[in-house]
């Protein structure tokens, strides 16, 4: 069987596919593997066939990219020109095998270039892989509309029309243009709204997150396989620095500060930490690989990393602050770390909630940060035996979570 593979954006939408991959090409399919050209190290090293797409890394820099209820719109634009290719690099890659059984498996915001490749190759069948609960468009509770929550009482008719509103406002305006122009070239019909369009384009949807993180909904798009966290680390067993060995041994556990890898706009964040642990007397590691947003002086209590596998650095800290991406929600859940949550944009609100509505740690709106807000909050999680106790029950979780075999299985069954 052929897989293909497709993604978008950071390392962290990356390695989600990276765990699929490996484990199909291990039970014998081919699999080529197509992801933004700045990630093909990791996806060599992952010992799949790689094919690079355009990246646009001025994106990282862009004032919206991280806002609300305009980041998606961001995302979307500084994505066109790769997702462009896809049909291109699709076509090109069944005719090398007419007669094999195929299946594409995209990140969500390549379900509109996918339908128009199994347009172009018959018998393609498309999956989807939603990394996270609020990649999937729900009227039923909880629900956020970016950080809004919706009350309980607002009836589904009502939570409908929030959804087509936000969508019509935020993202309606900058895709269907382009999408619709593309699908006209091909003879295909006009889409009049992205969020009743792209849920329903695959022929499987994936679900990588646990039911008890997020339990099923109604109008979730079928077929849904839900698998476990897809916990993917490329270097899981790398040492420590000596400096972070030296520092972890130094004194008492640090509180860990991370705003994402793709972030290059944490500078307040990081001045808000810095002065929010020298008030507390506490320790920490700052973790970004953009050394100009730290403050330019950090004292003997602060070390900083570019980069250290959190599989590694978890056990031996006393919380984890972070901005609430999936997959390092993921890792503090297995850890058993209380968690301060800081999201800003995307699914990172729906996360947060989830997060302290299961007792394992507490949420800051990112707009809010201020040195004492930051204090207040690290004196509500550091330390705080309830909370380390419900985050180690729910630690406990991750000992029955299916591995990736019977995701294979289901993918194999598309194809």
């Amino acid at each position: 069987m052929h897989f293909i593979l497709a993604t978008i954006g950071s390392a962290g939408d990356l390695f989600p596919f990276l765990w699929i991959g490996r484990a199909l090409r291990e039970r014998g399919n081919r699999v080529d593997f197509l992801g933004p050209e700045q990630h093909a190290h990791y996806v060599k090293a992952a010992g799949l066939t790689f094919h690079g797409l355009p990246a646009d890394m001025a994106v990282l820099d862009h004032p919206d990219l991280w806002h609300a209820t305009r980041g998606l719109a961001v995302v979307w634009e500084a994505t066109r020109p790769a997702m462009a290719q896809l049909p291109r690099v699709v076509e090109a890659l069944a005719r090398e095998q007419p007669n094999a059984r195929r299946v594409l498996l995209v990140h969500p915001l390549a379900l509109p270039e996918a339908d128009l490749c199994r347009h172009a190759c018959p018998g393609l069948k498309v999956a989807a892989a939603w990394l996270a609960p609020a990649n999937l468009p729900t009227v039923h509770d909880p629900l956020l509309l970016g950080p809004w929550p919706v009350p309980a009482w607002v009836p589904h008719g009502a939570r409908r029309w929030l959804w087509r509103a936000l969508a019509a406002y935020s993202l309606d305006p900058v895709a269907l243009p382009g999408l619709n122009k593309a699908r006209a070239q091909r003879g295909l019909p006009r889409v009049a709204s992205m969020i009743d369009f792209i849920p329903f384009v695959p022929d499987l949807s994936l679900a990588l997150f646990p039911d008890w993180f997020a339990a099923p909904q109604p109008d979730w798009p079928q077929p849904l396989y839900q698998a476990g966290f897809p916990l993917h680390d490329p270097a899981p067993n790398a040492a420590p620095s000596a400096a972070l060995r030296a520092f972890l041994d130094g004194g008492k556990p640090p509180v860990v500060f991370t705003p994402g890898t793709g972030n290059r706009q944490a500078r307040g964040y990081f001045e808000a930490a810095a002065q929010a642990v020298a008030e507390l007397g506490l320790r920490a590691v700052f973790l970004t690989p953009h050394a100009e947003q730290l403050p330019a002086t950090l004292g003997p209590h602060v070390c900083w990393q570019e980069y250290v596998p959190l599989r590694s650095l978890l056990p031996h800290v006393a919380a984890l602050v972070h901005h609430g991406g999936i997959g390092t929600t993921a890792e503090a859940l297995r850890a058993g770390t209380p968690q301060l949550v800081v999201p800003l944009a995307h699914d990172q609100f729906d996360n947060a909630a989830r997060v302290v509505a299961m007792g394992g740690g507490a949420s800051l709106h990112a707009a809010r940060v201020t040195p004492a807000r930051m204090a207040r909050a690290l004196q509500g999680v550091v330390g705080n035996t309830q909370l380390a106790a419900q985050s180690a029950g729910l630690a406990m979780r991750f000992a029955g979570q299916g591995g990736v075999d019977g995701l294979c299985a289901r993918l194999e069954t598309l194809a």
